[in-house]
């Protein structure tokens, strides 16, 4: 088994079927014992603002503040893209407890080691 995932999530409630994948796969990762790192970049950037993911709604699927609340609980990280960011006005200061803003160097880092598995949703 990978000793670490890292999940790149770039749909949001555009896209909310690709959007649920990725925060469920990351939250099933950490609950099994992967150390996962989930990356919000396109449109599910706003996930990354408080009560932000308490809007998306998708019928039959587990509600996202509960995927992440279980992701930080577990010790996986969340990583809002800086380009993502700035684009939106979005600031360190503005972020869930628990996410950071990094850019796509700290992403490269992250997905090359031997043992690192990558997933783009």
């Amino acid at each position: 088994m990978a000793k670490k995932l890292v999940i790149k999530v770039t749909a949001g409630a555009d896209a909310p079927e690709r959007c649920s994948q990725a925060f469920t796969v990351a939250a099933v990762a950490v609950a099994s014992g992967v150390e996962v790192s989930l990356w919000l970049t396109g449109e599910s950037s706003w996930f990354a603002l408080p009560g932000r993911a308490a809007e998306f709604e998708l019928p039959h699927a587990a509600p996202l503040p509960d995927l992440i609340d279980g992701i930080l609980a577990g010790g996986g990280k969340i990583t809002l893209c800086t380009q993502c960011a700035a684009r939106r006005g979005i600031e360190e200061k503005d972020l869930i407890e628990g996410a950071r803003i990094a850019g796509a160097q700290v992403f490269v880092s992250e997905i090359m080691p031997d043992g690192v598995r990558s997933l783009v949703y």
